[in-house]
């Protein structure tokens, strides 16, 4: 059943709102960090899900990105060009290719990764208390859950 802002409590629309202005900044902010190579931000995106996720079809990568599969191939051609990914025929069948991360493509990942969490830990040990990050984490496991529930 649908609710509206009026079914729900006052706390929940407020760390609704609390919530998505936090995370967005903290991304725009990781953002800045990385090396972005002149990347847009779905060719960044389909890198970060190939370097966690591993190999998918241009299919799947579109359904996970939400963009249709055109648009998927346009992206997918363009890293392609740069070195960025690697293309092979699907085990299971042979009329797909699975696309997984080059070398390059698994060094900008990496280099992306350990900048982002080198920042994030340096600002935690030195800006909060154990506490805090004790408190951060348990928030984080909240937030897990939240993600887990269905859509």
């Amino acid at each position: 059943m649908d609710q509206t802002p009026g079914d729900v409590s006052e706390s929940s629309v407020r760390a609704s709102r609390e919530l998505r202005t936090v995370v967005g900044r903290l991304r725009r902010r990781l953002h800045e960090l990385a090396d972005n190579r002149e990347l847009t931000p779905t060719q960044t995106a389909v890198l970060s899900r190939l370097g966690k996720q591993g190999d998918a079809s241009a299919s799947e990568l579109a359904a996970a990105e939400r963009v249709r599969p055109q648009s998927m191939a346009a992206t997918l051609a363009v890293l392609d060009e740069r070195g960025l990914i690697q293309r092979r025929p699907d085990p299971q069948d042979g009329r797909k290719q699975l696309v997984s991360l080059s070398p390059a493509g698994r060094a900008i990942f990496d280099d992306r990764s350990r900048s982002g969490q080198e920042w994030l830990a340096r600002q935690l040990e030195d800006n909060f208390t154990e506490s805090e990050r004790m408190t951060v984490l348990e928030a984080m496991a909240l937030l897990e859950r939240l993600i887990q529930l269905d859509p």
